[in-house]
């Protein structure tokens, strides 16, 4: 699945409940493929973990590297393990499992930590209904979630027109201080679905840029017809 959507290479981040021989094997097949995920912590890693030469590269920071046998791996697993701490009694470690050879440093220090923007991304949005499951129809799960892409695209869009603190706040605060209590109508005029609302909060100064929309389309060389609401064109007023 991850090849059909991603045609050239590319490096996966996992947790560590996903370190399982099948997955490393998989990554293993392709060089176009390579994955970080930490290792458990279990005794044979941790043992790992002190006996390894370290390479320091600032304080506080160090680099090993060896090789480590798996249950159902078909090769020696590339071992990194990046230990934290000046003092040896205060030491700290965290094993990575990767495949591919590019350099730990950049690896551990830069690329795995990109992986937390998907932890914000759902702590931001989660209230998109990104928090519930509701059912294991993959199915009805991909319908819902392809819905929640298009409601969080369209909120992010958005937030760049609101001021600040609007823009930082969570799809949930966002919800509970601008959207609820509104209420609007829709009607057609002409070629036109007009969207009114009333109550809306006007200093945010939203009608600034959806109001008169057609007319600001057209001047950015923009066809203000909506090909899904059958070519009808789509305006805002703000009451």
């Amino acid at each position: 699945m991850l090849k059909s959507v991603f045609p050239e290479s590319f490096r996966a981040m996992a947790d560590s409940e996903h370190v399982t021989a099948a997955i490393i094997n998989e990554f293993s097949k392709d060089d176009r493929l390579d994955i970080i995920m930490p290792m458990r912590m279990i005794k044979k890693i941790k043992q790992i973990n002190r006996e390894i030469s370290y390479e320091r590269k600032w304080a506080g920071y160090a680099l090993g590297e060896t090789s480590y046998e798996m249950s159902g791996v078909d090769f020696p697993i590339r071992l990194a393990v990046q230990r934290s701490g000046e003092l040896e009694s205060e030491y700290q470690y965290k094993p990575f499992a990767v495949t591919g050879r590019k350099d730990k440093l950049k690896l551990l220090s830069e690329d795995y930590p990109e992986r937390w923007t998907i932890e914000e991304f759902f702590n931001f949005e989660a209230a998109m209904g990104w928090n519930r499951a509701s059912t294991m129809n993959l199915n009805i799960r991909y319908g819902k979630m392809s819905l929640e892409l298009i409601a969080q695209a369209a909120t992010y869009q958005l937030r760049q027109k609101l001021p600040a603190p609007y823009k930082i706040w969570s799809a949930e605060h966002l919800s509970n201080s601008v959207f609820r209590g509104i209420e609007g109508d829709l009607r057609v005029i002409d070629d036109t679905i007009v969207v009114t609302f009333y109550g809306f909060p006007e200093s945010l100064n939203i009608h600034n840029y959806y109001q008169n929309l057609t007319a600001k389309l057209i001047s950015e060389g923009v066809d203000p017809r909506v090909p899904w609401l059958y070519n009808f064109k789509l305006d805002f007023r703000f009451k």
